[in-house]
């Protein structure tokens, strides 16, 4: 996977100088970004994603996540090609994944592999336990990644206090106490895991697509290494999955009986990224959570 100026040069870098992009096609997917089937001149597909804000960061942060996720080799996950930026705004090219009929079991496949991703070994990281090698993004908000070597103070650190900053002026003083005293009693609210796993970061059924082969496929990551529970929780914030999703998931890697009295916890992160990108549909969400954990 490399950094090119264009998409052209993207293609010939990965498929050789006589290849050349001929054709887009629109697919579905992407509030935050365009998407594409682009046609190539040797027959290939590939799927291409373009920004419509210009960072030229986001995307190549989310190779590097796509492809420590696909390193595990335990779920799904489409392989990144080249990352860049030019004329034609910031771009992702990657394996392009015909879609399959879902399996009958599917659900139950896709809870066994991810609880697989979140037991995966993996080399520490330098400076902690938790964090990723570079920073990224959850959708258009940066998302820092600095490793820190305590759930807690990393969940705080790194995840609350950054989006309490950017949501301050949106919100009313009860809230800003609520959610001053949540920081402040993480440590007490948030057990440390005996394993610190590599998570996808913003797992909705909208990041998880049905490939060629019939099971789930995740994209669209916010990739780091944190607490298997931040996960669940994030696939039960907008309406969650089927229950057999989640009783495969936990006969492979079991759930604490006391996680669901953290999970609007957890979710509290992303319905403050959420008042952050879309708006105060979001906040009184964000007032109830944060009150609940006073």
């Amino acid at each position: 996977m490399f950094y090119a100026d264009s998409i052209d040069e993207a293609v010939k870098g990965v498929f050789g100088p006589s290849v050349s992009p001929v054709r887009r096609q629109r697919v579905s997917g992407g509030d935050i970004a365009l998407s594409y089937m682009l046609e190539l001149s040797n027959g290939g597909q590939v799927f291409l994603k373009r920004s419509r804000t210009g960072h030229k960061d986001m995307f190549l942060a989310e190779a590097r996540g796509l492809s420590a996720l696909r390193e595990t080799g335990t779920i799904g996950v489409p392989l990144p090609l080249a990352a860049g930026a030019g004329e034609d705004g910031a771009f992702l090219l990657m394996e392009y994944l015909e879609a399959g009929r879902r399996r009958p079991d599917y659900w139950e496949i896709f809870g066994r592999e991810l609880a697989a991703l979140h037991l995966a070994p993996r080399e520490p990281m330098p400076g902690g336990r938790f964090g990723f090698p570079t920073d990224n993004y959850i959708g258009l908000t940066p998302q820092q990644n600095a490793p820190m070597d305590s759930w807690a103070d990393f969940f705080r650190e790194r995840r609350l206090l950054p989006q309490m900053k950017l949501a301050w002026g949106a919100l009313d003083e009860g809230t800003r106490r609520s959610l001053s005293r949540v920081a402040e009693r993480l440590d007490s609210l948030l057990p440390e895991p005996e394993l610190p796993s590599l998570i996808h970061g913003d797992l909705w059924s909208g990041n998880a697509v049905t490939g060629p082969d019939g099971r789930a496929w995740i994209v669209d990551c916010a990739a780091y290494v944190g607490h298997f529970e931040a996960e669940l929780a994030m696939t039960e914030l907008f309406g969650g999955f089927p229950e057999r999703f989640y009783l495969a998931y936990n006969e492979v890697n079991p759930i604490d009986r006391d996680y669901a009295s953290r999970r609007d916890l957890y979710n509290l992160y992303h319905l403050l990224n959420h008042l952050n990108l879309f708006g105060p549909a979001y906040l009184g969400a964000v007032s109830s959570a944060a009150a609940r954990y006073a």
